[in-house]
């Protein structure tokens, strides 16, 4: 056996020139590779991972059947860069319900340094784990302001949360309809849990795949606060310490693959703008504001914690959206923005105008007054350049409109994600129109992220204005469900699993009452001053009463479980195949991946099936 040239289409990019037959695997000659499962496996890693940890693993995958041949002898992989990529890795194959590849079995085919390993992976650019030398590096916040692909999106979040362990986590909500997950990076002093007593806030951008500035804004603002959290910034520790804090950067990443091959300048107003299904995610939830505007002359009628109505389920959900509704009501978020492209305002519930024959026609809330207090003091959008530059590419006179408005009033459409927020959780949502671009130009992201850093940490701030606090029973013991009511405003929040709760309000006087099935209802008066930052706690202690048999206590009981599919959703299952996938799937019980590997026939990688 001599060393030879590599003659392997998928391998021709490997850091060296010649290899040996029979490989590592004892294959004798080129064909048998190419027909081999491990071959085809290679082949389409990239797909079935969608982009994470290739070409890492593809190259590494080389490395064994296209081994490195140096004076006629075979050199072993080093046995190091095997467990680190299989340690960052081993989440994307277990995702997609697949074991890991005997061919890169560590301890089998790999060797360590004094045997004379090396790495095959030296001279690849995109590393997609982070070395014990970038975690001892001095935190710095330096951020490259370019455009990014999905997995270097991934890779980034990951990477972030690695270095701020302390204080950040990565996990994914869902997949989108193609099966990109759907990465949410968070901030807190416990990441991970949800804490007494500190507010639960989130960020969701890239809802149109074509609105991408929102999407890199967030991809910055995380590296951002974990950052200037390491350097000591008092303001971001004090945030970080005190709130937890989420961010979704992409809830349509299969929209934005077809905005981005359209290029970065390019000013479509569709092209990525729907999921893979050709849904728009922030139009495709249920809507409860028509519910609300037939319930509102009716005494007694709940306006709030709307369920999800029967009918909704009969239409075409998208499962970006199944995804996001499991996740809200998972957690008790308080605020939200929501980022979008196209316009240059913030905007503010309800979507959809009262009177169903009048187009815009102002439709307020009953907590307007803190929604648009929200929208103007924590985001502002006052740039004067970039009202100039929303009249050149608009045609429209920036400087008269108003920087924030009740949508209804603005542009009365369907639903949208914002009145689902309201009306069927607890948290206040505000979107936020940050520009004219849907996709700016990459030398234009600097610029963006400095007209809205600043905006960006105000509207997380404003998570800790009006009340706290917390419902007991006369034993200690927190209670799930109560119902916080303020006099004179028509819309209850419940509490959290251990009882505590937020409520956001504007500077005044309010009568505050608790009440929950079982518990007689108790009520106190309060003053928030208008120059309060901080929440006031305000705590309640419920005492057991006994009602008679027969008898209601009058607590609406309307909740979630009269049919909600949603409760049995799985948000990171994959979709179901169709057509003949479905018979191929259906006739072998076998994974949905299974079918790429139809052509190497008695050859499957039986391998690859987990137990």
């Amino acid at each position: 056996a001599v060393c030879t040239g590599i003659t392997l289409a998928y391998c021709d990019d490997v850091a060296y020139s010649n290899t040996m037959y029979p490989n590592l695997l004892d294959q004798k000659n080129r064909e048998e590779i190419e027909f081999s499962a491990e071959y085809v496996l290679l082949s389409v890693i990239d797909t079935l991972l969608q982009g994470e940890c290739n070409p890492d693993l593809r190259i590494l995958g080389c490395s064994i059947l296209a081994p490195r041949c140096e004076k006629n002898k075979i050199l072993k992989p080093c046995i190091s860069v095997c467990e680190s990529l299989r340690k960052s890795c081993m989440h994307a194959f277990e995702a997609i319900d697949m074991a890991w590849p005997y061919f890169l079995d560590c301890d089998r085919f790999f060797v360590g340094e004094q045997e004379g390993c090396y790495d095959p992976l030296e001279k690849l650019r995109g590393v997609t784990e982070i070395t014990e030398e970038e975690l001892l590096e001095p935190p710095s916040t330096f951020i490259h302001f370019t455009h990014n692909s999905y997995s270097q999106m991934n890779n980034i979040l990951k990477k972030t949360a690695a270095k701020c362990s302390q204080v950040s986590k990565v996990h994914s909500i869902g997949r989108s309809y193609e099966g990109k997950d759907l990465l949410v990076i968070e901030f807190s002093s416990n990441p991970g849990q949800h804490e007494l007593f500190e507010p639960e806030f989130k960020y969701i951008a890239n809802i149109h795949g074509n609105e991408v500035l929102g999407r890199e804004l967030l991809i910055y603002l995380a590296q951002y606060l974990c950052s200037e959290y390491l350097l000591g910034n008092p303001r971001i520790q004090t945030l970080i310490n005190n709130t937890r804090i989420h961010l979704l950067p992409s809830l349509n990443p299969d929209g934005y693959e077809i905005a981005a091959e359209e290029g970065a300048g390019y000013n479509g107003w569709t092209s990525g703008r729907q999921n893979a299904q050709s849904l728009d995610l922030n139009r495709n939830f249920p809507d409860l504001t028509s519910i609300v505007y037939q319930r509102r002359r009716i005494r007694g009628a709940r306006t709030d914690h709307i369920p999800i109505p029967e009918s909704y389920w009969w239409g075409k959900i998208a499962p970006e959206t199944k995804a996001v509704m499991k996740w809200m009501r998972s957690i008790p978020f308080v605020l939200s923005g929501s980022l979008h492209g196209g316009d240059l305002v913030a905007t503010y519930p309800y979507d959809l105008s009262k009177h169903p024959e009048e187009a815009k026609m102002f439709s307020p809330t009953p907590d307007d007054q803190i929604l648009r207090n929200s929208s103007k003091e924590g985001y502002r959008i006052m740039c004067p350049l970039l009202w100039q530059k929303c009249q050149e590419i608009v045609g429209r006179n920036f400087k008269n409109d108003r920087s924030s408005m009740n949508v209804a009033y603005w542009l009365s459409i369907a639903p949208k994600m914002a009145d689902f927020n309201y009306l069927h959780t607890n948290c206040f949502e505000v979107t936020l129109e940050l520009g004219c671009e849907k996709f700016p130009p990459e030398d234009e992201l600097y610029s963006g992220w400095q007209e809205n850093k600043e905006s960006l940490l105000n509207f997380i701030e404003m998570v800790h204005r009006g009340i706290k606090g917390v419902v007991k029973d006369v034993e200690g013991n927190g209670i799930k469900g109560a119902r916080i009511s303020v006099k004179g405003i028509r819309h209850d929040i419940l509490t959290a699993s251990d009882g505590d709760y937020w409520r956001l309000l504007p500077p005044g006087k309010y009568i505050i009452s608790a009440e929950a099935p079982g518990f007689s209802k108790a009520m106190k008066k309060i003053y928030l001053p208008a120059r309060m930052r901080k929440a006031g706690q305000v705590d309640f202690t419920l005492q057991h009463i006994v009602t008679e048999p027969g008898l209601s206590d009058n607590f609406p009981t309307e909740n979630y479980e009269q049919f909600d599919p949603l409760d049995h959703f799985d948000p990171h299952a994959r979709r179901e195949p169709t057509g003949d996938e479905e018979e191929v799937s259906t006739a072998r019980k076998m994974p949905w991946w299974w079918s790429y590997f139809s052509v190497v026939g008695q050859n499957a990688p039986v391998w690859l099936l987990k137990n």
